[in-house]
């Protein structure tokens, strides 16, 4: 996305949407994937079978879920700036924790991939940037086995959080990728397009390799979560187009459109995850935090009573199908509107994926745009200190909501209206152990 300054940062970090947030149909670029025809209202597939079976329902009768996420990617959240020592950048993350810890929160989802890269040694990718400014460069310390462990120590859940498909946030130019960057060493698996670098979704050998690259922290790691955000094929951008051409030729015969194709490839891409991490880490729980409209209903009458972007026409993501077939174990939409939206309101979005979930053993969190509460906001809402919890109260008025995760870590500590506060005051009366 090309939004630009901190708050630019923090909406594009975590797929928060300035465009419909500000009453406007038209939405800025994201990625996913979409839904098979006739799959609308097809009941929970043997996946979702196999998840309450493992699970017990997943968190279901247990703790609610209150997360908050740690994004890396920029230095968004951390480390604060790159370059910093190993006990510095250690210092910075376990008082971050400690600040989840203060209000009452209960899960942490830090980012350890953002851009094709690592936050732990002898991955499959370089070291990240993000770290010491140089990518490949050396930490001098395993920041995954330290967050890890520390966040366990808090009694915290800890989800590793990963990108899939981006490689370069900042640029679309391979040559500058560490040079032994798979991407570099495969310069035909990459799509430039809108200033970034992207792995190809339509490429099968894309789709195994990144696979392969998360597991390995999966499977090193006793993380328990597998945590996606919104970004699988990118947000449209104006005036260009994707250039998928040569993968749609070779594997898109058999579908009816290249629409149909993409979300094709990124169900696929869900779908074998799911049963990978399950094979993996049986223990830890797989979870998609995607852009919070699926469809509208002017579109589909399953859709939401929303006009704005809808990731499965415009993202190629069928979450909705995700949920019913039971692919993931949590899904935490990011419902970054305030409550009475023109266009995409709070209060008509939660109660549509409370709807979607029902019956699925699909555990329901809402992702919270806790960047927006500013005193500064132009929208009277945001300035408001009651919204965020308004939007508490109103969620707990469906049992399939089974928590909240707050966007991001930064404001977690700052909480510069103080809405959160307001939110520990009214609903965290009490420390919630994880499940």
């Amino acid at each position: 996305m090309t939004h630009m300054g901190r708050r630019g940062l923090l909406a594009g970090a975590a797929g928060a949407l300035a465009s419909a947030a500000a009453g406007q149909a038209q939405a800025a670029p994201r990625e996913d994937g979409a839904r098979a025809a006739g799959a609308q209202g097809r009941a929970p597939g043997p996946a979702g079978e196999r998840q309450r079976e493992r699970a017990g329902g997943g968190r279901r009768g247990g703790a609610e879920f209150r997360g908050m996420w740690i994004a890396s990617v920029q230095n968004v959240d951390w480390p604060s700036r790159t370059g910093l020592s190993a006990a510095r950048q250690r210092a910075e993350l376990t008082a971050l924790y400690d600040t989840a810890v203060e209000r009452r929160l209960n899960a942490v989802v830090l980012q350890v991939r953002p851009t094709a890269d690592a936050m732990w040694p002898g991955a499959r990718e370089p070291w990240s940037q993000w770290l010491t400014g140089v990518q490949g460069g050396d930490p001098g310390w395993d920041p995954l086995g330290t967050a890890v462990a520390e966040a366990h120590a808090r009694g915290l859940e800890f989800h590793a959080w990963f990108n899939p498909y981006r490689v370069a946030n900042t640029h679309a130019d391979p040559a500058r990728l560490a040079a032994s960057h798979p991407a570099r060493r495969n310069p035909g698996w990459t799509v430039a397009y809108g200033g970034k670098l992207y792995y190809n979704p339509g490429l099968p050998e894309v789709r195994a390799f990144v696979q392969e690259a998360m597991l390995d922290a999966v499977s090193r790691y006793a993380v328990d979560g597998v945590h996606w955000d919104d970004y699988f094929y990118p947000y449209p951008v104006a005036g260009e187009a994707f250039d998928d051409d040569d993968a749609y030729a070779r594997h898109g015969g058999g579908f009816p459109s290249r629409a149909d194709w993409r979300r094709h490839n990124t169900d696929a891409l869900v779908r074998e995850m799911a049963e990978r991490v399950r094979t993996v880490r049986p223990s830890a729980r797989f979870g998609i935090s995607p852009f919070a409209v699926w469809r509208n209903r002017d579109k589909d009458p399953l859709g939401s009573d929303t006009q704005t972007l809808g990731t499965y026409d415009d993202l190629y993501a069928d979450t909705r199908r995700w949920v019913r077939e039971g692919w993931v174990d949590y899904v935490v939409p990011q419902v970054y509107w305030h409550i009475g939206h023109p266009t995409a309101d709070y209060a008509k979005i939660v109660p549509w994926w409370a709807q979607t979930v029902a019956g699925t053993g699909v555990d329901l969190y809402i992702g919270e745009g806790l960047y927006r509460c500013d005193p500064q906001s132009a929208t009277a809402a945001w300035r408001d200190p009651e919204e965020l919890t308004r939007h508490v109260a109103l969620a707990k008025g469906y049992a399939e909501v089974r928590g909240h995760c707050y966007f991001s870590a930064q404001q977690v500590v700052t909480d510069p209206t103080g809405a959160l506060a307001r939110v520990v005051a009214d609903h965290h009366p009490t420390a919630v152990p994880p499940r």
